[in-house]
């Protein structure tokens, strides 16, 4: 391949300023911006699929990712940063933050530019003008809020931010490019690049590896293989506790179990340079056999993954017959009930693997600091855990060990993950030399853990008048070649899926699989979508044979307070709380809403069934229930101080990738210091500003972080307090109302009684300067995570399909969730919508597909569907009226429920408008056609 040095430079201005660039043949602009340091322009596909790198070149919109670069010469480019400054946005930027436009936000600097270029005679035809831009977070309904200059947002008097929908604290940053996420900054020093050669095998051995010519190749520092490995034994997977997943991968492992898995590293001072010495490197391999259904993997005489290793020290359940987990329960007499009940319903439903497809994909940058400590920039939704875990497989003291992540573009559990670290890590310590590797979007769909593909065999039970006698949940789940996850997946997966019922005969059997294709992972809902899919059908089903209205059906057997939450056994012993119950009151708000028009005129406008006789109208419903965070403890130390100024710095771990956590904490710490939430500053996500914090995911970053960080403020507020009335002599008198004097934006109230016999009391104020001249002002907060509470969302659908093509128009779309108190309206509307937007993706057209011998064949985002603007309907999102004793004032999580009652909804809505039931994900035009015909 030609060099760079035969390439010419070329002369063109980005955002005003001049630019001269060398540019190498075939290079694309997109790589020419981000050398020249322009990080305004992101990287989500590098294949013209997703729109992150939409700039203009001379005032039209092209993706800079397949734009030639050698047609610079002369051009004006302008980026998101071009277009305005956080002092000066350009009004569709501000319209972004007036309307909440965003999530993870790595989309939105491309979506701003595109949007910059539209016109009000567009707003009609978005679908259309935006299908070049993908977002996987918003749902897409505050984008076109943003273009239609809707506003969203409020900004909150002092003391009131609890409640409002304030925008995030990036914002600005966000839609003008400059918020920083985790490759956007110009290393201090010369930067190495890390390539991964895979497998091109499914199972196999490495027998000899010759790497000397890739050594001996221009650039290159190191080839890295599984001699260079350390010999510890751990999972990608993160939790709390670290043998919650079982001990079976290797840095880079000689046995190589699934397509792409790492056979070696190659470290050079290009990207290009790596890829190509990796052709130079040898490899000999013997062919093991593999096997690739989950069904036939754990029969006697499979081809076994992890046979060599034991359950005492690797936590496999039965490495012997490829089960990483395996769970057979039961309470009462299933069969006995099942033969004695009046109606028997029963059928198998089929999930498939679905991508992540975060628009920022997985990435590392390390480096040794001055003090020698290995410093990790990275992607990730757990930076504690994976310092925690890098120091354990490194043999390294945790204290020389950083791990911190700026704004992450979008996590959905992928980012529970050790996937780039450990290699940047092994590349730092072996060359001393800042490293950095990124990943393609080939390799997000080709190594990197997907949704668990689930098989779900659920038989029901009941007597004629509606009530649950029998059920018995059969699951087996595939995990790929390593087990990450693998457990608590399988366990999640049948808990809220069936304990959300009563039901006397109750049996679950589930078992987690090796086989030879990627591994499964974490994936918003943890198991529970794949489950419910199949309990939700069955129960509709159930009413059909019935004939009970399928709300009703749910009312008559749904656990109340009082109830306890069962899956198999009646007395064990859990954390696992009624909070609050808003189940009834969510099953009432769909139920109503379904059967009245819509006052939203973008909604009524939907809901007009096609003409033609092809059509058919179906309705349908589901419901969910999850705990408010994940089991077995999970932890948040934070602190917030008193600043000079009067505004408030605060220290917390978890991370922000679009779950809106930052801006929720702002809301609670200014609510209880009686400020505004712009005088607070968050420091998060980095293991050198908090003291630990086990990671955003589970939906724990709200009540868990949050739940610490109220503590925190609060214990803030009454030092604050308690040293004003030391300062001034003042009585804790009650002040506008309040049981104590008021806090301040940085300072107190203090009222002292009138110097005049009989007179009206004095009201000091203690200002921040005041109170910090006696010292430092700060307080620690911290939560364990438990108890934990449950939350509720209910769906439904009504839809059309054509039954001479399989396509289905969603005509409605309406979700209530008991949420408890709602403290960011606007931004919990947006996790509903996100949530629900990535579940029809799931339902009608997402999947990662394989052939028969474990090769990945949907290694782009063109062939593999993330929904555009034009899939996704206004979903109408209604919200319980409830408290809950357990969350920071009274709120409960929402990240990950909206999306479980999704598909099966969907599902059934379908089957009541074909006759027929679906019984596999995803319901695909073709698969629907199928159907219909019969």
């Amino acid at each position: 391949m030609p060099s760079r040095a035969s390439g010419r430079t070329v002369s063109f201005e980005v955002d005003g300023r001049p630019v001269d660039a060398p540019v190498a043949p075939g290079q694309v602009l997109r790589t020419v911006l981000r050398e020249a340091g322009v990080h305004s322009v992101k990287k989500g596909c590098d294949a013209g699929d997703c729109g992150a790198c939409s700039v203009l070149v001379d005032g039209e919109p092209v993706h800079s990712c397949i734009w030639p670069a050698h047609r610079l010469d002369g051009r004006a480019v302008t980026t998101a940063a071009g277009l305005g400054t956080v002092e000066h946005p350009h009004p569709v930027q501000q319209a972004f933050v007036d309307a909440a436009g965003f999530q993870c936000g790595f989309c939105t600097a491309g979506m701003v530019v595109t949007a910059s270029t539209l016109t009000e005679a567009d707003h009609d035809d978005l679908p259309r003008l935006l299908k070049g831009n993908l977002c996987r977070c918003t749902g897409y309904r505050a984008i076109g809020d943003a273009i239609c200059g809707v506003a969203n947002t409020t900004t909150p008097a002092a003391g009131a931010a609890v409640g409002q929908s304030t925008t995030a604290p990036a914002a600005l940053r966000v839609v003008t490019g400059g918020e920083e996420y985790t490759l956007d900054f110009r290393s201090p020093t010369k930067l190495l690049h890390l390539a991964v050669l895979g497998s091109p095998h499914p199972h196999a051995r490495v027998v000899s590896i010759d790497v000397s010519a890739a050594e001996a190749m221009p650039g290159v520092h190191a080839v890295l293989t599984h001699h260079d490995s350390p010999a510890t034994l751990f999972s990608t997977g993160r939790h709390e506790d670290r043998e919650d997943d079982p001990d079976d991968s290797l840095v880079i492992d000689p046995v190589l179990r699934f397509r792409g898995q790492r056979v070696a590293a190659v470290v050079a001072e290009s990207v290009r340079e790596a890829r190509l010495a990796l052709d130079a490197v040898v490899v000999e391999y013997e062919l093991l056999p593999a096997v690739f259904d989950p069904e036939q993997a754990r029969r006697p005489g499979a081809p076994l993954l992890h046979g060599e290793k034991t359950s005492e020290v690797s936590r496999i359940a039965f490495p012997e017959r490829n089960t990483v987990a395996a769970m057979h329960g039961e309470t009462g007499d299933v069969e006995a009930a099942l033969a004695a009940a009046d109606v028997t319903v029963e059928g198998t439903w089929r999930t498939q693997r679905v991508s992540h497809a975060a628009l920022e994909t997985h990435a590392t940058r390390g480096w040794l600091d001055d003090d020698g400590r290995l410093v990790l920039r990275t992607s990730s939704q757990v930076p504690f855990l994976v310092r925690d875990e890098v120091a354990h497989v490194f043999g390294l003291p945790q204290e020389s060990v950083r791990v911190f992540t700026k704004r992450v573009g979008g996590g959905f559990g992928g980012k529970q993950e050790l996937l780039t670290e450990d290699l940047v890590t092994l590349a730092v310590l072996r060359t001393g030399r800042a490293v950095q590797y990124e990943m393609s979007r080939d390799d997000e769909f080709t190594v990197v853990p997907t949704r668990h593909p689930m098989r779900v065999r659920v038989r029901l039970g009941a007597t004629r008048d509606g009530l649950l006698t029998a059920m018995h949940v059969d699951q087996l789940m595939d995990t790929g070649a390593y087990g990450n996850h693998g457990i608590g997946v399988m366990y999640h997966s049948v808990h809220e899926s069936t304990s959300v019922y009563r039901c006397a005969n109750k049996r679950v059997d589930a078992e987690s699989v090796y086989t030879n294709n990627l591994p499964s992972g974490a994936f918003r809902g943890y198991g529970l979508g794949q489950v419910v899919f199949g309990v939700e059908s069955a129960m509709d089903e159930l009413a059909r044979e019935l004939g009970l209205d399928p709300f009703e059906l749910r009312r008559r057997n749904v656990v109340v307070p009082g109830d306890p939450m069962v899956v198999t056994d009646p007395d064990e012993e859990t954390d696992l709380l009624y909070g609050s119950y808003g189940l009834d009151q969510c099953l009432d708000l769909v139920e109503r809403a379904l059967a009245t028009p819509s006052d939203d005129p973008a909604v009524a406008a939907a809901d007009v069934v096609p003409e033609g006789p092809s059509w058919s109208v179906g309705t349908g419903m589901a419901l969910a229930m999850i705990a408010t965070m994940p089991p077995r403890g999970h932890f948040a130390d934070t602190s917030v101080a008193l600043r000079p100024d009067g505004g408030y710095d605060v220290a917390v771990g978890t991370a922000e990738f679009g779950n809106g956590t930052t801006t929720v904490h702002g809301q609670l710490v200014a609510t209880v210091l009686g400020t505004t939430p712009d005088r607070v500053t968050i420091r998060q996500s980095d293991t050198d500003v908090a003291r630990y914090d086990t990671g955003a995911f589970g939906s724990a970053g709200v009540v868990v972080a949050g739940k610490a960080l109220l503590a925190a403020a609060q214990k803030l507020r009454a030092a604050m307090v308690e040293r004003a009335l030391d300062l001034t002599g003042g009585a804790a008198s009650v002040v506008d109302g309040g049981p104590l004097p008021e806090v301040v934006t940085g300072g107190v109230v203090v009222t002292r009684a009138s110097r005049t016999p009989g007179g009206d009391p004095e009201h000091v104020v203690v200002d921040a300067g005041q109170l910090l001249a006696a010292g430092p002002l700060s307080a620690d907060g911290s939560h364990d995570g438990t108890p934990r509470s449950v939350a509720f969302n209910v769906h439904a659908f009504r839809v059309a399909v054509d039954r001479s093509t399989g396509e289905v128009r969603m005509l409605r779309s309406i979700q209530a969730a008991d949420a408890g108190t709602v403290l960011n309206p606007e931004q919990l509307r947006g996790q509903v919508e996100g949530g629900t937007a990535q579940a029809i993706g799931t339902a009608l057209y997402e999947e990662v597909l394989l052939d028969e011998e474990g090769r990945v064949t949907t290694t782009a985002l063109r062939n593999y569907r993330v929904p555009k603007f034009s899939d996704v309907p206004r979903t109408e999102v209604l919200f319980a009226a409830t408290h809950d004793d357990l969350g920071p004032l009274g709120a409960k999580s929402m990240s990950e429920a909206p999306y479980n009652p999704v598909a099966p909804a969907l599902a059934n809505a379908i089957r009541d408008a074909l006759g027929v039931r679906p019984h596999e994900l995803p319901m695909s035009r073709d698969r629907l056609w199928r159907l219909a015909r019969g």
